[in-house]
Parts: C-alpha cells; sequence; structure tokens
C-alpha cells in the first residue's frame, strides 16, 4: 500500500505546485484574480517563490513516514511541515535569504518568558548573523526604553556582545522591531543594554507619514470602548492597559482569579475589530489575542516586517522569511498578515 499511497500524494503535492505556478504567472501578468487557485481559494494571496511541494513532501515522508501509515491519513502538521520545507528549498534555491524575522512570544520563548543564557536557539540565531544574514525580532511587545527589551533578551544580547568582543563576529546586523511596526531597536554594543532605538523619522514608512495623532487617538479611544464593553458583558477579571500606540486587557493582578479563557478572549479581540472597523478608520491596526491579554496595536506585523526589509538595505520579500506562531487566517492571529510582505513559516 506504501507506494500506491507514495505515488498518489505525490500527484497531489505536484498538482498544488502547478496551481501556485499558475498563479505565480497571473500575479507577474496581473491577473492573479483569474487564476485557477484564485477560483478555488478565493482568499488566496501573493506567492513570491515557487512551492517545490514533491519534492518537500518526499523529504517529510523520510522522516515521518506519512504513507507507511495504514489507519492516520496526512495531519495538519504533516502538511505544515511540507509547505514549510518547501518554502525553506524555494529560498535555497533564491540564493538563500538576506533577512531573517522571527515572533517572540510562542516563537522564540515560551508566552511571557525571556531568552534565557545557553537556550539552543541562540546558537542558531548566531549562525545565521555570522553568515551576514540579517536578523529581526517583530514583536507586539511594545516597550519604549531598551531596558524592557535587554530583559526578554537576555541571553541573546550577551552572547552578541560575547561573540563580538572576541573578535567572532563584526557588527551583527540584529534589530527589535516592537509594538508590531512602532519602535525599532538596533544592536549596539556601546549602550548600556545593549540596544539603540532608532528615530522614527529614520525608518518611517511613507503610509506611516499620512497618519495623524487625532487619528490615532480616535481609532485608540474607539477600541478602549469596546473592551470596556466586553469587561462588563463577559464578566472578565480584566484591567484595560493604554499605552502610546496600543491599548488593551490584561488578567486581573488580584491572586486566585483564573487565566482568561480562549473562548472570551477570541470574542473580544472580533467585538473589539468590528467596533473599530465602524468607525472607518484612516489607519491600520492589529487586534490579536496573545494567550492571556488582547492588544490592539496601531500599524502591524506586515508594516513592521516591510520597515525592517527597507532599514536593512531593501531586502527583495523572495529573500526574507518570517517564522511565527499566529498564521491561521484570523482576525485574532497577528502573524498572518506578514505573508503579504515576505515568505513565511510556522515553527516546528
Amino acid at each position: 500500500m506504501a507506494p500506491v499511497a507514495n505515488r498518489r500524494y505525490a500527484e497531489i503535492m505536484r498538482d498544488v505546485e502547478n496551481l501556485i505556478k499558475d498563479h505565480i504567472a497571473h500575479q507577474n501578468a496581473g491577473t492573479q484574480g483569474t487564476s485557477k487557485l484564485k477560483f478555488l481559494v478565493p482568499s488566496i494571496g501573493l506567492f513570491f517563490t515557487p512551492l517545490p511541494l514533491e519534492k518537500a513532501f518526499a523529504f517529510q515522508d523520510q522522516r515521518r513516514k506519512i504513507t507507511a501509515r495504514r489507519f492516520v491519513p496526512p495531519s495538519f502538521n504533516d502538511i505544515r511541515l511540507t509547505f514549510n520545507t518547501a518554502q525553506l528549498m524555494a529560498l535555497a534555491a533564491e540564493g538563500g535569504p538576506l533577512l531573517v524575522t522571527f515572533d517572540g512570544d510562542l516563537t522564540l520563548y515560551d508566552d511571557g518568558k525571556s531568552l534565557a543564557v545557553g537556550d539552543a536557539v541562540i546558537g542558531r540565531i548566531l549562525k545565521l548573523l555570522s553568515n551576514d544574514i540579517s536578523v529581526a525580532i517583530v514583536t507586539a511587545a511594545g516597550y519604549t526604553d531598551a531596558l524592557r527589551y535587554y530583559e526578554r533578551l537576555l541571553g541573546l544580547l550577551e552572547a552578541l556582545k560575547e561573540a563580538v568582543n572576541s573578535g567572532s563576529m563584526k557588527q551583527p546586523r540584529f534589530a527589535v522591531m516592537g509594538g508590531e511596526s512602532q519602535y525599532l531597536f538596533v544592536f549596539d554594543i556601546n549602550e548600556t543594554h545593549l540596544l539603540r532605538m532608532v528615530p522614527r523619522s529614520v525608518w518611517k514608512l511613507d503610509i506611516m507619514k499620512t497618519w495623524t495623532e487625532k487619528d490615532i487617538e480616535s481609532l485608540l479611544d474607539a477600541a478602549e470602548e469596546a473592551l470596556h464593553e466586553c469587561i462588563t458583558t463577559l464578566d472578565l477579571s480584566a484591567q484595560v492597559l493604554r499605552k502610546e500606540r496600543a491599548v488593551g486587557i490584561i488578567p486581573s493582578s488580584q491572586p486566585g482569579i483564573p487565566r482568561l479563557t480562549r473562548e472570551q478572549l477570541e470574542e473580544t479581540v472580533l467585538v473589539t475589530q468590528q467596533r473599530i472597523e465602524m468607525t472607518n478608520p484612516k489607519i491600520p491596526f492589529s487586534a490579536f489575542n496573545g494567550g492571556n491579554d488582547i492588544f490592539v496595536d496601531i500599524g502591524g506585523k506586515d508594516l513592521g516586517v516591510l520597515a525592517c526589509r527597507n532599514y536593512f538595505g531593501g531586502v527583495p520579500p523572495e529573500r526574507s522569511i518570517h517564522c511565527g506562531d499566529q498564521f491561521l487566517s484570523l482576525s485574532s492571529s497577528n502573524d498572518f498578515r506578514v505573508s503579504s510582505e515576505i515568505d513565511s513559516t510556522l515553527p516546528s
């Protein structure tokens, strides 16, 4: 049975691969709205590279023995890993990445945790940087001072400092984009907390130059009103937290209070998003479920990644890749929007 299953799955992957090639051809001709793939999946977006899915499936089948299984069909994880592998193969075919961006929580470290000294992922990030690949962490955590990011990224920043001081690495092209697209910090060994804030005027995108403080405050006011309403309606043990360019709810600080449930968080996100959209906002925003909190940010990770691409010399999308955990096409998934700007993968 395994050879038959292998052949059939390979045919399916080849068909999807060809659909993507056809879609890219329509993109290049400016007619992507009429591609076969667009007809089958109306919500499909852009592809920056072809995806060698047949080859990627063969690779994963060797590792996971998918076609050797008799009762368990290919799972979401099987398909996810196949597409991730295909994306990495395609990126290698383009000459390899010039920029790799990462989400923070649930991608580089557990929710609410930090990168500690000795974490395995630190060595892998150092290897990227030592190969002249730019690296940026694009996170929803929005801090205006370097200290807070230093606390969250202590292990990595100290490892970078040690590498530079030992001469094993030149000045690394490493950045942190906070608040999704609001605060850019770059590695600087001369700074107390090893990060230097880059003035917004240096990296601000053209679309951001049209935003006014009045429009920003108006959007955040609408979001805050909706959040207060949800706290009352859903009887949430939470409090509203307003920042410079974000507003959200965090769990109550009272002892013994249970975690907010996924259903409560998702409902609050969707209600808040709808209330904001009813005001016809003049600027983009991101409303997302953070796992135990909810925040509405001005802008979004798509703009944050684009700003990083520009800052590091105009990296083309086909030479960039983003690794995150929230890629479902839901309103509460803030990594999903990045796929409109560069190649993307889900973590294993």
